[in-house]
């Protein structure tokens, strides 16, 4: 007798060959075997027949740091097959922190990551961060150093370089942080306090993690018509420091971004990217509308200049007008600026009787600079674009979810299960095989998740039951968090916490570390 027997399906083991039919045991939270099993039984049968065995996926960049701990957010994960969260990015999240630091990351990004229920005003370590995730949520996690939040717990809300004492302090949280569990470092560049470090400073923090063979992930200083310079200086510091290096949600002209991965990965670097299968993003307001030098690192500052008619006169008369409608209002967390969550900025802008710029000051004054937004990505992301990327063999699965507001952007709810239904399915960018490898297998290896990401004896049992002639995503930017469809049981360690395509209140996940 085993703990649970998914019977006669077909199993996609990730290693990109063929899938074959086969029964899958699982026995205390591993899979015991693989293959025909006639004779076996089990405490808990699933009837895969028809469908498709998958490793669990991996998120491997997700904004789910305080959302993980909800239930709602949890069944928008596993309905897409992914059991494992890839936390702390953009450089920004909650540990390793000062009770400054902790503050400020909280305030800066809630529009983003929110503010979690478990933590009090800190100091925070990553061990204490992790802590919050075991045994709380049916999803596994694993979490990134946040570059950010290390330099403004070393550093202060400050705009300078590091000098040698304050990068070595930097070094030394790092490094406790990896020995508490993390799988690597994160640095977000178009963001505050991240944007100030200099090439020295990311190698030298990006050593730390490649004395372990443990990533840099990176939001980089730029996409779209900056990928190339931001990728210049991504490589420059993996050619200092060893590193291997991510690029988180890489979007922009197909030809040019595939040319400069694979100039790096020929020339021996080990190099990697996520991207989704949308053509808008989403972020805080702020940094998608200000000017950099009114994102500053004090956020009382920031504020204080909106305040200034000069300022504001500037904004109005330097900002691309051509931005103002690709933004739309994802969340707006003030009472007299309610009205306005889910318009376009312009068509507010129009029913408050205000120009667009003069209307995002009052905006982002009115909710203390934590409203978010959804925005439409230049032309040159294409729909062609996506799909290049998708099929190229550095391409990790990664949704980029985010979980706050009233109109959030669908893709936490949908952009594994789109992958599959649109990529797979419609288009064919990957057969079902290549789908486990991009969505599963590779992320595994990338976070150093030695035992997840493939279906075979011995690995850790988290599996997904997909159907191939029911997989949908429903989510969309008129109703983000409409749940998808095709996937109706799950595991994680072996437990089943999806069945039926519900919740079954079992909260096996933990922290991964690397191993």
């Amino acid at each position: 007798m085993y703990d649970v027997l998914l019977r006669g399906g077909w199993v996609l083991d990730g290693t990109g060959a063929p899938a074959f039919r086969a029964d899958v045991a699982v026995e205390d939270g591993r899979i015991a075997a693989v293959g025909a099993l006639p004779g076996a039984g089990a405490a808990t049968v699933v009837d895969a027949t028809g469908r498709y065995v998958a490793p669990g996926f991996v998120d491997a960049h997700v904004h789910g740091d305080a959302a993980v701990l909800d239930p709602a957010v949890q069944l928008a994960a596993l309905r897409q097959g992914v059991t494992t969260f890839v936390l702390g990015q953009d450089g920004l999240s909650y540990a390793p922190a000062t009770p400054a630091a902790l503050a400020f990351a909280t305030r800066y990004f809630a529009a983003v990551n929110g503010t979690h229920p478990g933590l009090g005003p800190g100091p925070v370590s990553v061990a204490d961060l992790l802590a919050t995730y075991t045994g709380t949520t049916a999803l596994n996690t694993a979490y990134l150093v946040p570059h950010g939040t290390v330099r403004h717990s070393v550093l202060g809300a400050t705009a300078r370089a590091a000098d040698p004492a304050g990068l070595a302090a930097m070094a030394r949280l790092v490094e406790q942080s990896l020995d508490e569990g993390a799988c690597g470092i994160s640095t977000g560049l178009e963001y505050v306090p991240g944007r100030y470090a200099d090439t020295a400073e990311l190698a030298a923090l990006a050593a730390v993690a490649a004395r372990r063979g443990l990533p840099h992930v990176s939001h980089m200083r730029g996409y779209e018509s900056a990928a190339s310079g931001a990728m210049t200086e991504l490589l420059a510091v993996a050619r200092a420091s060893g590193v291997a290096t991510h690029v988180s949600h890489y979007h922009g002209p197909a030809d040019e971004l595939v040319a400069l991965v694979d100039d790096a990965r020929a020339s021996g670097l080990d190099l990697t990217f996520d991207a989704y299968p949308y053509l808008r993003g989403c972020s805080i307001l702020a940094m998608v509308a200000l000017p950099r030098e009114l994102d500053d690192p004090d956020p009382d500052r920031t504020l204080d200049a909106l305040g200034d008619p000069a300022v504001r006169a500037r904004l109005a008369a330097e900002t691309d007008p051509d931005l103002w409608p690709r933004i739309v209002l994802a969340h707006v967390p003030s009472d007299d600026f309610a009205w306005a969550e889910g318009l376009r900025l312009t068509d507010a802008a129009r029913k408050a009787g205000s120009s667009p710029a003069a209307f995002c000051a009052e905006l982002l004054l009115a909710t203390r600079l934590q409203a978010g937004a959804v925005f439409d990505q230049p032309p040159t992301n294409s729909d062609a674009s996506v799909r290049a990327l998708l099929r190229h063999p550095a391409h990790i699965g990664g949704s980029d979810g985010i979980y706050i507001g009233g109109s959030p952007h669908p893709r936490g709810w949908g952009a594994f299960a789109r992958m599959l239904a649109r990529h797979v399915v419609e288009l064919g960018d990957w057969t079902w095989e290549q789908a486990a490898v991009h969505l599963a297998a590779h992320p595994a290896r990338r976070f150093g998740l030695a035992d997840r990401g493939l279906v075979r004896t011995g690995m850790a049992a988290d599996l997904a039951v997909i159907d191939p002639h029911a997989v949908a995503d429903r989510a969309d930017y008129g109703d983000a968090r409409q749940v998808a469809d095709g996937i109706a049981d799950v595991l994680v360690a072996g437990v089943p916490v999806l069945a039926g395509g519900a919740l079954t209140g079992r909260t096996p996940g933990r922290p991964l570390s690397p191993r």
